[in-house]
């Protein structure tokens, strides 16, 4: 089990060794990775520990996502050069500015990217084969909107320095393919929440640099029908008494 520190550790040594440390993109990036393994270990060594499968409380678990996004949402508010807007996918130069929603928006889109993962990783290889896709086609996404000619011909937003996270993207489908050779039925690996929690973090993080939250929807597409049938069987089984 905790496999997932093999996940962390590939994506953080990929990215020291070709990532561009001077992007503030990538630092952000890294730290979301970093901030919630730590979270996911103390988690996973406390049931592994104490024998018991609550681990870390769920508040106390909560409150270290939901403190690292709003640090997070301040320092992009205060960023002039970074859009405050909802960017509308397949609709040019449709956008919602968020105003004060700002920073409760990426509060939503990091803890929520992080948990939908987190609650995906049940069955055997399920997971991280749908992480290797979506990270995939984020690599594609980062690209694009770090070359402004790109951007433009597209209809996407332009995010100067974004291109340096497709090296983020590229290590996260690196780690998720190697790691699916342990992962697939019958999986003998399991990631744990230290691979979980940093892996639907590190989606949540490019998807809101890059201005594709909504893209986030379609992308982590499972990730979202997967969270939504555990809160719709949660409230079925409070409300009815049966999932």
């Amino acid at each position: 089990t905790m496999g997932g520190i093999l996940i962390v550790g590939s994506i953080l040594a990929a990215n020291l060794l070709w990532g561009n440390l001077g992007n503030h993109f990538l630092i952000l990036a890294l730290s979301v990775v970093v901030w919630f393994g730590v979270i996911g270990f103390v988690d996973d060594w406390l049931k592994l520990k104490g024998k018991n499968t609550r681990g870390l409380p769920g508040t106390v678990k909560l409150s270290g996502q939901i403190l690292l996004g709003f640090f997070i949402g301040a320092i992009l508010y205060m960023n002039p050069n970074f859009s405050k807007a909802l960017y509308i996918p397949f609709l040019k130069n449709v956008m919602l500015p968020l105003g004060v929603w700002f920073i409760p928006f990426i509060l939503l889109v990091i803890v929520g990217s992080s948990n939908a993962l987190n609650l995906t990783d049940g069955l055997d290889g399920l997971a991280i084969g749908c992480l290797a896709f979506s990270a995939g086609a984020f690599s594609i996404l980062t690209y694009l909107a770090g070359r402004g000619d790109f951007a433009r011909y597209l209809g996407i937003p332009f995010v100067p320095g974004a291109g340096e996270l497709a090296v983020f993207c590229a290590s996260l489908v690196g780690a998720a393919v190697g790691f699916l050779w342990y992962n697939c039925y019958p999986a003998n690996l399991m990631m744990g929440d230290i691979g979980s929690l940093p892996l639907g973090g590190a989606l949540g993080i490019v998807a809101i640099l890059i201005k594709n939250e909504l893209v986030l929807l379609m992308v982590g597409g499972i990730f979202v029908w997967e969270a939504l049938s555990v809160m719709i069987q949660v409230f079925s089984f409070r409300v009815f008494g049966k999932r």
